[in-house]
């Protein structure tokens, strides 16, 4: 049996900053939506664990997929392996959350391998212990979330069609929520707007003076569509009314670019994929 999943990106349809704990973590609010776009991992039973593919320089000890997978296993007292194959598309430092989808990804697909049967919540306790993106990804509806980004609540936004341009820098997450000058005062929402474009990306200014790129990647999208950071950077999406104009402009790009042509998704490809399994 070998189990191919996708492991989708994500957008911020906004991302405000409403706080911060007395451990440093910022509190949030803000918005996930899934694109049909992203990574894809492979698992096959192996007696062993290995990992083989697109991982970069990231050292084995600090893989989220071989980190997910020895967490599952010494949660549930489970002794098989297995071999996971990465094709790797999602940029590092770009604001999707490729790392933590793969780590979702590798929770949901060992818990169907190895017939663990462990329930989401359980899945989603884990992922957090991984990172605080990965329980959007292991629970697979789009969300409003709040505190570290683990408090979330279904929500329905559109599905738009974007043209998602990573501009060929890596953003440090932990870096850009340490820049001094990052606001973190924003009132929390009474209520979310219907159309999360109202809203804003508290990191985005922040990122935007620190990183030259991603301004002048966000200034040219601006002359084609509504435009905004995804996350703490480096990627910006751009909203275009059908995927033909998004296509148009993303024909426009600049050689130097990489750009991505996506629908949102508010029910994670990863899930659909799962329920056809």
């Amino acid at each position: 049996m070998i189990l191919t999943l996708p492991a989708p990106a994500k957008l911020n349809l906004f991302l405000h900053i409403v706080g911060r704990r007395a451990d440093g973590y910022h509190l949030l609010e803000t918005l996930f939506q899934f694109l049909d776009f992203g990574d894809e991992l492979s698992f096959s039973p192996a007696d062993t664990l290995s990992l083989s593919g697109d991982c970069g320089d990231v050292a084995s000890a600090d893989n989220l997929i071989l980190r997910a997978a020895r967490l599952l296993q010494q949660h549930s007292g489970c002794s098989a392996g297995a071999a996971i194959h990465l094709t790797k598309r999602i940029p590092m430092g770009a604001g999707l959350g490729g790392g933590s989808s793969d780590a979702a990804t590798t929770l949901l697909a060992l818990n169907r391998l190895w017939q663990l049967n462990l329930p989401l919540t359980t899945l989603a306790d884990l992922g957090l212990q991984l990172g605080a993106d990965v329980p959007v990804f292991v629970h697979g509806f789009a969300a409003l979330a709040r505190g570290i980004g683990e408090q979330l609540t279904p929500v329905n936004p559109t599905e738009d069609h974007y043209l998602v341009v990573f501009p060929g820098v890596a953003i440090n997450t932990g870096a850009l929520f340490g820049a001094p000058e990052l606001p973190r005062a924003t009132p929390p929402l009474l209520e979310l707007p219907a159309d999360p474009w109202l809203l804003a990306n508290d990191c985005e200014q922040t990122a935007c003076a620190r990183f030259p790129e991603v301004e002048k990647a966000r200034s040219w999208l601006l002359n084609f569509a509504p435009t905004r950071m995804t996350g703490t950077g480096s990627c910006l999406f751009a909203r275009f009314p059908t995927a033909a104009a998004a296509q148009e402009c993303a024909q426009r790009l600049p050689a130097n670019w990489q750009g991505w042509v996506c629908q949102g998704c508010n029910l994670s490809p990863l899930h659909a994929a799962l329920a056809r399994c």
